[in-house]
């Protein structure tokens, strides 16, 4: 795997290493050793999945509140999405700063989020799935947001947003403490 260190420090672009013949190609997506030896989270001990029926379907900001920060490896297995991780670590240089990439099915890339970073998407196409590889269990208590369109955040996103949920939707700004941010248990998916 290729690791690419992004701005916001922590978080990475991974890239597959393709081996190719006549069949395709083989490429490895997960490897525990190599993730530590980039001084990353390597532990693996839930995934997940989301499919979205429309394009313009924005899922976050989520992330976990202590003791459960979580790191996220994000793939596009179909369709495209613009894939956004907030700093949320007070004490970091990009404190409350963004990122956004776009991933799509079958370009071999994944996006590794931190522990204490929000992360959200939104679909650019009709039909996408998106698996997760999370390095803590799902506590819904500790669950937490960043509201999508905070203007003290400022995200860009590529599209319209035309389906978000109502728990999404509901996040308060900022600025105040990201871990103060109350649960709203309305909606526990992702």
């Amino acid at each position: 795997m290729i690791f690419t260190p992004l701005q916001l420090r922590g978080a990475f672009l991974l890239e597959q290493e393709r081996h190719t013949d006549e069949r395709g190609f083989f490429a490895r997506v997960w490897c525990q050793r190599e993730f530590e030896a980039h001084g990353l989270d390597g532990r693996l001990v839930q995934a997940s999945v989301a499919y979205n029926a429309t394009a313009g379907t924005l899922r976050g900001m989520h992330y976990q509140a202590a003791p459960a920060q979580e790191a996220k490896l994000v793939r596009c297995t179909r369709g495209a999405i613009y894939d956004v991780i907030i700093d949320l670590r007070p004490a970091s240089p990009t404190y409350l700063q963004w990122l956004g990439v776009e991933l799509r099915a079958g370009d071999g890339r994944a996006l590794y989020v931190p522990p204490d970073f929000a992360h959200g998407y939104l679909t650019l196409e009709d039909g996408t799935e998106v698996s997760y590889f999370m390095s803590e269990f799902y506590a819904p208590e500790l669950g937490r947001g960043v509201r999508w369109d905070d203007p003290a955040v400022g995200i860009e996103w590529p599209a319209p947003v035309r389906v978000i949920s109502a728990r999404d939707r509901a996040w308060p700004d900022l600025p105040h403490a990201p871990a103060a941010h109350p649960a709203n248990p309305e909606d526990a998916s992702a």
